[in-house]
């Protein structure tokens, strides 16, 4: 079993290069179903949850494969099925996009309900109310998706709540509607921005991704194309969040700070220099971070959930206290337990915690309980006296394509080993 060994102490210095976004590149591979055509996707991530996406694609007749380091080659003119297998749909959370994408291509689905990480109830009540209304048919008993659909229509939706999933699962069916589509409360985030454009790049009419109201104008034949996906925000938050828990002057080739200004704005309260153009992001923490105003998630343009126990872990040492409020997941807390095995002083109370810093941390063994809370046991093993073991990083597979790699770019003493 794999795990990371993290002797803390030292402050970094070096560059890395942004990964592509994971959360961007899913729905984007979900959308590839919709083109009956060849996609060259640049800048894709070798994470466990892209590898997921291919097994379904594979599953359902499409060819994928790699070339070169980052570039995968999707081509759906083969699609033989409309099923995926409960074993796949397991693997990942986020394989409900392909509801969607496989019923606005083939006209019905069967989909059981997706696994992934554990943070508490995440329904895809909207995703299926959406879909039955632009004229689906489905049937969840029995924890399948029996889905038809012989003719979707567009029509205007309005979410309870801006559900990133939603949104995308919607704009990929209403693709393939007559007629136009408007997803009012729609998500906000740049992804949804990302999947816009790769959908545009493909032929398809949509817009108003970014904005509260995402227009789609369905019936439009979708050809293949050649598309570079956007860098992952969460990864560059981590780096940063790294560079303020060990100290020192980062620069992160390819982020852009108008898609993490929030999680800057805290680090730049705490104490950390940051500058950013189009290149990237530098980063300079020349002293312990200073403790911050509340920090509360909301969907974007708010403090993203995903980053709340990566900065979480930057403040352990900090001077003060700081309060953090979870809104939209009720257990993205689990990692809190093993942070306090490295010594950190940290209450919760249902969808608060106060981080109260502390002189110092010291390195411990501990296990990752999530993808992002994994990360933070690695961005606080930094500023660590000792060694820190990190295991079951299976989890941070899923969303970081080689978290050691870069954080030895960085200056980091981290290592990865099988024994």
């Amino acid at each position: 079993m794999s795990k990371l060994i993290i002797r803390g102490g030292s402050r970094l210095q070096g560059e890395a290069e942004i990964q592509g976004a994971k959360n961007s590149v899913l729905p984007i591979l979900a959308a590839a179903l919709l083109t009956a055509g060849q996609v060259e996707l640049r800048g894709c991530p070798r994470l466990r949850d892209v590898d997921a996406s291919i097994h379904i694609l594979r599953d359902l007749g499409c060819e994928a494969r790699w070339e070169g380091e980052n570039i995968l080659l999707i081509d759906t003119r083969s699609l033989s099925g409309c099923s995926v297998s409960e074993r796949l749909m397991r693997e990942m959370r986020s394989s409900a996009i392909f509801l969607g994408a496989i019923l606005a291509r083939c006209g019905q689905a069967e989909l059981s309900y997706p696994g992934g990480c554990e943070l508490g109830p995440r329904p895809i009540d909207l995703h299926l109310s959406g879909l039955r209304d632009l004229g689906a048919e489905i049937d969840d008993r029995g924890g399948v998706l029996h889905c038809k659909a012989l003719r979707l229509r567009g029509r205007e939706i309005v979410l309870s709540l801006p559900s990133v999933g939603a949104t995308e699962n919607l704009m990929l069916a209403a693709c393939g509607t007559s007629g136009v589509t408007t997803i009012a409360n729609a998500a906000r985030e740049p992804e949804i921005v990302d999947l816009q454009n790769f959908l545009i790049a493909c032929g398809a009419k949509v817009s108003g991704a970014g904005s509260s109201t995402v227009s789609v104008e369905g019936g439009s034949p979708l050809h293949g194309c050649t598309y570079t996906v956007m860098p992952d925000r969460i990864v560059a938050a981590t780096y940063l969040c790294a560079a303020a828990s060990a100290g020192g002057k980062i620069f992160l080739r390819g982020a852009k700070e108008q898609h993490l200004s929030t999680v800057t704005a805290v680090l730049r309260e705490a104490g950390c220099s940051l500058r950013s153009d189009e290149t990237g992001i530098v980063c300079t923490c020349r002293e312990r971070p200073a403790a911050t105003r509340p920090v509360r998630t909301a969907p974007y343009p708010g403090f993203p959930t995903d980053a709340q126990a990566i900065l979480m872990a930057a403040l352990l040492k900090s001077r003060g206290a700081t309060v953090f409020e979870e809104n939209l997941f009720a257990s993205r807390y689990r990692h809190v337990d093993e942070l306090a095995r490295m010594g950190a002083d940290i209450r919760v109370s249902g969808r608060v915690a106060v981080v109260t810093g502390v002189e110092t941390l010291h390195g411990a063994p501990v296990r990752c309980t999530d993808l992002r809370g994994g990360a933070a046991l690695c961005v606080a093993a930094l500023a660590a006296e000792g060694e820190t073991s990190v295991r079951e990083i299976t989890h941070i597979d899923r969303g970081y394509e080689d978290l050691a790699r870069d954080l030895r770019l960085l200056g980091a003493d981290i290592i990865r080993t099988d024994h």
